[in-house]
């Protein structure tokens, strides 16, 4: 069972790839589905068994590499951390496969779209399993060559394609940190494996090692570079512009992608590596700016956004910034917590935004919908749950695990604590706001779509709503039912060794002791970006542009995301197209080509042009020649004889 867990998707992904040359859309869509929902099925009853006796179990399946000293095996641990992911991406997986019958049913490629999304889930779960450094990056790999499959689904629209490749090389930047920190913990420990890097690292607290020939605390040096990649796989500041450009993909994939599979990869890589972590404090101190900075950042941006995908893919940023900085101030277990419960609320998003695009006939732009909701009742129903989980409402599944965040950087006492809490205080101002915005521009006021548009908007068939409704179950009750086990009283039991915390690194237990006024006001500045949303777009729906129009400035850079895609495009973009043009032009054109084989063919030619010339087809200059010859001939011949 719990190999069948993993390995199912991968099989459902190689007889939905059989299907493609055939053009069985109905055969792929049951293989697939049904592959990825009994593994489902199997990490229910895994959860309940790992959680509930506190017994991991490590299944070793081969010996992978055994070079030298380094011996891997491939080999699957279920611990409660393991289980849990498991648990969130085979059961929201299922839920976007069995969407996607619905969604793609008029795309002329579903068994190959299938197939990639059970190929997704299986490199997820490879990852979430992995009991090793090398076997994680196996999966981690997989994931990116995967959403790089999926995002560019599409690959005969230029922005597709564009998208894909952007995805793949940041993410490969993040992943040259990731390799180069499996290096040093080779380098470090002798092993790869993580149960005898965890039990070693107390002993590795005070080395040291050198890095460009630099002298560095070695696990700070280690921790930050593992975290790069993580910055990379999750989207932080800096490492983000990939994700909403992702968007171009069919809604499906941005809801697998931003939900609970490839982004939350860096969030659970390091809950996985706490042990390390825990003893670099200095790094945990980088994730909780890091992520901070990235939660107010990716708000401030979905402000301002009109494309109702883009606007949630901006929502899933932020909120990965709250996961890391709650991962930063050693409370590990909220930030699994968010991660579960964001599972659920943000695929509802994400599939409830796919609904409303579906019913407005590929229609993405916010300004151009409005009056929707009795026409799409069921759908307006859901993302209002949605959106209630999202702010952090009580009593919904965000209310749980984003205020425990916010308590536990409070309940740090530390200056990074502080700029992670106040930070996303305003953060959770700006989710609220702009998540009734989103509401409000597509499912209320005067419609803004053409007639024949409007006359064409319909619910949603029940092979797309239904999953709806089981995402919107878990965006209830997911909060209240996890809140004991996983940041609760029963935490400890739960989670066992899965998670390491130091004595003194307490911010988790410190949550639940903050003042009141701390524990109130995220639900308060929650309330009041609701009620200015309804303020700006019901009651007064001039105030937007006007207010567009005074702060000209602060919207232009809020609209174009602090202009780092320009940024980029000038210090590296541009850079790398000048020195690449030159070296085609210049040095292969001209100097190797020019030299080397071009060279040497226009010599040729030059040689055998004047050669030709010779031939002019006159009797007189052939007997001119000959007699010349025979000149010099016989002038030869007395040199040789007279000499």
């Amino acid at each position: 069972m719990y190999t069948a867990a993993v390995l199912l998707p991968l099989l459902g992904a190689a007889i939905a790839g059989l299907m493609i040359a055939h053009s069985r859309d109905r055969e792929a869509q049951v293989v697939t589905c049904g592959a990825v929902g009994i593994a489902a099925i199997f990490s229910i009853v895994i959860l309940l068994q790992v959680a509930g006796d506190g017994t991991p179990r490590t299944i070793e399946l081969f010996t992978w590499i055994d070079s030298g000293e380094l011996n891997i095996s491939w080999a699957l641990k279920f611990d409660t951390l393991s289980a849990v992911m498991v648990f969130v991406v085979t059961v929201c997986a299922t839920m976007i496969h069995i969407y996607s019958i619905g969604y793609m049913s008029h795309d002329p490629s579903i068994p190959r779209f299938m197939a990639f999304l059970n190929l997704f889930t299986f490199f997820m779960l490879a990852l979430v399993t992995a009991e090793n450094f090398v076997q994680m990056f196996f999966g981690w790999e997989g994931v990116g060559l995967s959403s790089y499959l999926l995002i560019g689904f599409w690959y005969d629209r230029n922005k597709a394609n564009a998208a894909s490749i952007k995805a793949f090389l940041v993410n490969r930047i993040g992943d040259f940190g990731f390799v180069l920190g499996i290096m040093g913990v080779f380098l470090l420990f002798g092993t790869l494996s993580f149960d005898p890097v965890f039990d070693a690292a107390p002993a590795m607290a005070d080395r040291s090692m050198k890095f460009f020939g630099w002298e560095f605390h070695a696990l700070t040096l280690i921790c930050l570079l593992l975290f790069i990649g993580a910055m990379g796989k999750s989207a932080q500041i800096g490492l983000h512009t990939w994700l909403p450009d992702a968007m171009e993909g069919p809604t499906p994939v941005s809801a697998l992608i931003h939900a609970a599979t490839m982004v939350t990869a860096g969030v659970f890589m390091v809950a996985r590596l706490s042990p390390l972590f825990e003893y670099a404090p200095a790094a945990l101190t980088v994730v909780v700016i890091i992520g901070a900075t990235t939660a107010i950042f990716a708000a401030s941006v979905g402000l301002v956004q009109n494309d109702i995908k883009r606007v949630i893919a901006y929502s899933t940023c932020s909120q990965l910034g709250y996961m890391f900085f709650a991962a930063g101030v050693s409370a590990y277990g909220a930030a699994i917590f968010h991660l579960m419960t964001h599972a659920f609320f943000k695929a509802l998003l994400f599939l409830g935004s796919g609904s409303v695009i579906h019913a407005m006939s590929g229609e993405q732009d916010m300004r151009k919908m409005g009056g929707l909701w009795h026409r799409l009742p069921w759908t307006y129903a859901l993302m209002w749950i949605g959106s209630l989980a999202l702010a952090g409402i009580p009593f919904f599944a965000g209310y749980y695990s984003k205020d425990i965040i916010l308590e536990a950087a409070w309940g740090a006492h530390s200056a990074a604590g502080q700029y992670a809490f106040w930070l996303g205080i305003l953060a959770a101002f700006m989710t609220a706001f702009y998540s009734w915005r989103l509401l409000f521009m597509t499912f209320h006021g005067a419609p803004r779509a053409d007639h024949h548009t409007m006359e064409h908007v319909h619910e949603s068939p029940p092979v797309m709503l239904v999953p709806l409704g089981v995402l919107a179950t878990g965006a209830v009750v997911a909060g209240a039912v996890g809140y004991y086990f996983f940041v609760g009283e029963g935490m400890a039991v739960f989670w066992g060794a899965s998670l390491k915390v130091l004595e003194g690194h307490n911010a988790l237990e410190a949550a639940h002791h903050v003042p009141t006024g701390v524990a109130l006001l995220p639900t308060v500045v929650a309330a009041a970006g609701i009620g200015l949303a309804y303020v700006m777009y019901i009651m007064r729906p001039e105030w937007p542009g006007l207010v567009a129009d005074r702060l000209r400035g602060l919207y232009l850079f809020l609209l174009n995301k602090w202009y780092f895609d320009e940024l980029y495009d000038r210090v590296f973009v541009f850079p790398a197209h000048v020195i690449g043009r030159g070296l085609w032009k210049s040095g292969d054109g001209d100097l190797i080509d020019g030299v080397g084989p071009d060279g040497i063919a226009a010599a040729t030619v030059q040689l055998a042009q004047r050669a030709s010339r010779l031939q002019t087809g006159y009797i007189y200059h052939y007997a001119f020649v000959m007699l010349g010859g025979v000149v010099a001939i016989v002038t030869w011949y007395l040199i040789v004889r007279l000499g």
